[in-house]
């Protein structure tokens, strides 16, 4: 969501040259050291006004990382391992009863059931929002209590390749507060919630703005959670940038 724009040109240097991914002039900016320096990794024009980042993948790049996502095998709380267990139980159960043609017990339970999903679907979307709110206001802290730290997580800026481990993935988006005033304008349509089990994802159409831009940039965006310790947390994030 939110590199759109911003083109990486990486140099020895450790200078940056930027063309704004919200439209915006070019310049030049100091990265941290952290940042990798044989990467040239993204030419850009203004991917939230007119025109998208194109990848030049000329040399590897050294410290953001391919994007492959993996799942530890962590020991789940018993909060967490109970509504897994609720929700398998109620489909078994539902089974069951419609196998013995108890259909008085089967819409008991098919409701039961419906009311654990909603819940899961809601919890889903109120961590979605909350993501959008730290970006919309520029709260690094947020953004950064928001996302899964367990495993790999994987964040996909437009046009750019994906970024994988919780370090990397903060240190694309501290790129991006260095890069924007804030609070930008961004508006979601078409928002679709899914949740199986521990994992839910979230589709939509994103729309932003920033401020003394006359232009909104468009995305596609997916946005997947994992639940760990009964909350929602993100675990990746893919932004497709979109002609309007």
């Amino acid at each position: 969501m939110a590199l759109h724009g911003s083109g990486f040109l990486c140099k020895v240097s450790n200078m940056v040259e930027i063309t704004s991914l919200f439209g915006g002039s070019m310049r030049l900016l100091h990265l941290p050291k952290s940042y990798p320096i044989h990467c040239n990794m993204v030419s850009a024009s203004n991917t939230f006004g007119s025109g998208h980042l194109k990848l030049q993948n000329n040399e590897p790049c050294s410290r953001f990382r391919p994007c492959r996502v993996k799942r530890e095998d962590n020991n789940q709380t018993a909060d967490v391992e109970s509504i897994s267990v609720d929700e398998n139980t109620l489909k078994q159960d539902l089974e069951t009863a419609i196998q013995e043609e108890n259909y008085v017990e089967a819409a008991k339970i098919r409701d039961k059931l419906k009311e654990l999903q909603e819940d899961n679907n809601a919890s889903v979307l109120s961590a979605n929002s909350r993501f959008y709110q730290s970006f919309r206001i520029g709260d690094l802290a947020a953004m950064q209590s928001l996302w899964s730290k367990s495993g790999n997580p994987c964040c996909v800026h437009p046009g750019a390749k994906g970024i994988t481990g919780y370090d990397y993935v903060m240190e694309s988006w501290e790129f991006v507060w260095m890069n924007y005033e804030f609070p930008l304008q961004i508006e979601l349509k078409d928002i679709e919630v899914h949740v199986r089990g521990e994992v839910g994802y979230v589709t939509c159409m994103e729309f932003v703005k920033t401020k003394g831009s006359s232009s909104w940039g468009a995305q596609f965006v997916s946005n997947v959670f994992e639940r760990i310790d009964g909350q929602w947390f993100i675990c990746i994030h893919h932004a497709s940038p979109v002609d309007i």
